[in-house]
């Protein structure tokens, strides 16, 4: 089955952030023969363009990047390449895109043009801001953008999704206090840089906490770092930590409340109060009528009842145009980025068709489906999901076709 070769293949040539030339050749391979139109808009990027005439277009994205971590699966496909792992799935979502463009290429009409996304540096820099600002969605018309990604957390074979929030904003925190060692029995010389420290750590906590409950965030610190040795005053604290949010409004509040604590705390201490926050990447925020557009078309997939605390560079295409982002379970599995990360088919089969293999499979939801039962599972063993929507029009309204690819595999 070309899908799961697709993935093993590109499971052993792992590549770090903008640096993918195994990768794109790989990919150029692949799509060269399928008569579409292919692109580089920014380092590290490819795209892939079927042209059937349209005005308009819409897009699917697979991030490409993996991450430097030394893999321990022992799979027969393993990485080839010491120090670097596809432990996020990503070798997985652009073997899903590129069974789509195989799809794409065999059809003679489409309501809409479609633009395939391989982007870089989705662990890294945020590889989908630079394809936003690179002018490629204007030249094509797309109109929105869907993305998934394979979640372990979810049952193997579970689409789930919500509608608003999905992914939170977030950027890492990194308060450094200075001030001034000196012998402990002679303390009132020195300033105590750790008792600043936990000053500044316990306000910041009620500050997160001074939230309503139903405002989802998040501030935490994992890390303290202070002093030489036990007779001597602290000269100098170190607390890094994480913030998290949704809304703007809430991200920008704690953030600057972090600012103003340090303030204070360096006043009332005398010692020196650096807070730094790095920019990371927005949320990722489902709008609620593109979800509920795809809801109405029949896409069974579970809605889950809160947001995760983790971020993805899809956000930065969803502030740019209309886009849908969902999870697709794998689990049980090992947690995405751990260094024995991998995923098999589900158990289930359809009762319709039990001796059915594992494949590959676009399917119309206007025609017959394999059963779903209540809450989203799909009835075959899933390894990978994705949607390709087939009806936009006016502020990107939904037709009732709607097809849907699943990449299944079974390694057991």
């Amino acid at each position: 089955m070309q899908i799961i070769q697709h993935r093993r293949a590109l499971h052993q040539i792992p590549e770090l952030d903008r640096d993918l030339p195994e990768t794109l050749a790989y990919l150029r391979k692949v799509l060269t023969p399928l008569g579409c139109t292919l692109s580089s808009p920014i380092p590290g990027a490819l795209c892939a363009f079927f042209d059937f005439g349209r005005a308009d277009a819409i897009a699917f994205r697979s991030d490409a990047d993996a991450l430097p971590i030394q893999e321990n699966t022992g799979l027969p496909f393993a990485s080839r390449h010491p120090g670097k792992m596809h432990a996020c799935g990503h070798d997985a979502h652009m073997a899903m895109v590129l069974d789509l463009a195989q799809w794409l290429a065999e059809q003679t009409a489409l309501p809409h043009n479609v633009l395939l996304l391989f982007q870089p540096a989705e662990e890294t820099t945020g590889g989908a801001k630079d394809l936003c600002q690179s002018g490629v969605f204007e030249a094509h018309h797309v109109r929105c953008v869907f993305g998934m990604h394979l979640w372990p957390d979810l049952p193997a074979g579970v689409i789930a999704s919500r509608k608003k929030e999905l992914m939170s904003r977030s950027c890492e925190v990194s308060v450094t206090v200075t001030g001034k060692s000196s012998h402990i029995a002679k303390a009132e010389e020195g300033r105590d840089a750790l008792a600043a420290g936990v000053a500044f750590y316990r306000r910041a906590v009620a500050l997160e906490q001074s939230l309503p409950p139903e405002v989802f965030r998040l501030l935490k610190f994992g890390r303290m770092d202070s002093g030489t040795v036990r007779n001597a005053v602290s000269g100098k604290t170190l607390l890094l930590g994480s913030l998290r949010a949704f809304q703007d409004e809430v991200f920008f509040a704690l953030r600057d409340g972090l600012v103003q604590i340090g303030q204070a705390v360096a006043e009332e201490t005398g010692c020196q109060v650096t807070v730094h926050t790095n920019d990371g990447y927005p949320a990722v925020w489902n709008p609620e009528d593109l979800y509920d557009q795809v809801r109405a078309c029949g896409v069974a997939f579970q809605e889950l009842e809160k947001p995760v605390m983790i971020s993805e560079d899809f956000s930065w295409y969803q502030r740019h145009l209309p886009g849908l982002f969902f999870f697709l379970g794998c689990g049980p599995a090992p947690a995405l980025h751990a260094d024995n990360f991998t995923h098999k088919g589900a158990a289930a089969r359809n009762p319709n068709a039990p001796s059915q293999p594992p494949f590959s499979c676009w399917v119309p939801l206007s025609l017959q489906l394999p059963q779903v039962p209540p809450g989203g599972h799909a009835a075959l063993p899933v390894e990978v999901l994705q949607v390709l929507e087939q009806g936009v029009a006016g502020d990107h309204q939904f037709g009732q076709n709607l097809l849907v690819v699943a990449v299944l595999e079974d390694e057991s």
